[in-house]
């Protein structure tokens, strides 16, 4: 009688209060209160939702995957990465500078004269990027125009091949490579050359950069 007594206070006492933390758990823990000072804690996801498994790539699962295409962004990207491997603060042996590794004198004749500036400034260099591309493509102009669709030394001329490479040798180099119809291949320091760089970057849609003939670069 005595356990049937304490059986029915007790029971629904603790049904209360389970209903009570449930309904009001602020009145009993407070989150500004609770700490893991102390407490041995993993971050290690398990590798199943941690990455995407290799075999992934064969079955039917989606990775995702940037892919810029022939965009202007792509063409600059690889151009970057052919020139630095994307390194915004790199200086080359020759003392070419930056991302898209820029020499001095090109440097001002865009509106850049203090190099340092410009190696620790990632804005300055996309922004010269745009403006060497602008100055080189009204230089070129009338070559792209003649030249575009055919084929030099074996290789498609493509406006992005010319720009390309004018990043590489300059728009003069450019000029006699085409006009001589590839005899006159100028290679730079480490041996990449004009033909090379109209192969290797053919094809990207360039009309975003529009031929300026005093074109600057500022931030």
């Amino acid at each position: 009688m005595k356990n049937k007594i304490v059986s029915n206070v007790i029971v629904p006492f603790a049904v209360c209060f389970l209903i009570a933390l449930a309904l009001y758990p602020s009145t009993i823990l407070n989150p500004e209160e609770y700490s893991t000072d102390g407490l041995e804690l993993s971050f290690d996801a398990p590798k199943n939702i941690a990455m995407a498994d290799k075999k992934a790539k064969t079955s039917n699962q989606k990775v995702f995957t940037p892919y810029l295409g022939k965009s202007f962004e792509a063409f600059k990207e690889a151009l970057a990465f052919k020139e630095s491997q994307g390194d915004y603060f790199v200086v080359n042996t020759f003392g070419y500078l930056g991302k898209y590794q820029f020499g001095r004198e090109t440097l001002k004749m865009i509106g850049i004269y203090n190099p340092s500036h410009f190696l620790k400034t990632p804005e300055l260099q996309e922004k010269a990027f745009i403006a060497n591309a602008k100055r080189n493509k009204w230089i070129l102009r009338k070559d792209i125009e003649r030249f575009v669709g055919k084929t030099i030394a074996g290789v498609e001329i493509t406006e992005s091949g010319i720009l390309a490479a004018a990043h590489l040798a300059g728009a003069g180099s450019v000029k006699k490579f085409l006009r001589s119809y590839g005899k006159m291949n100028f290679a730079d320091g480490y041996g990449s050359t004009v033909r090379y760089y109209m192969k290797r970057f053919a094809g990207y849609d360039t009309s975003i950069i529009k031929p300026e003939k005093r074109a600057k670069a500022t931030i």
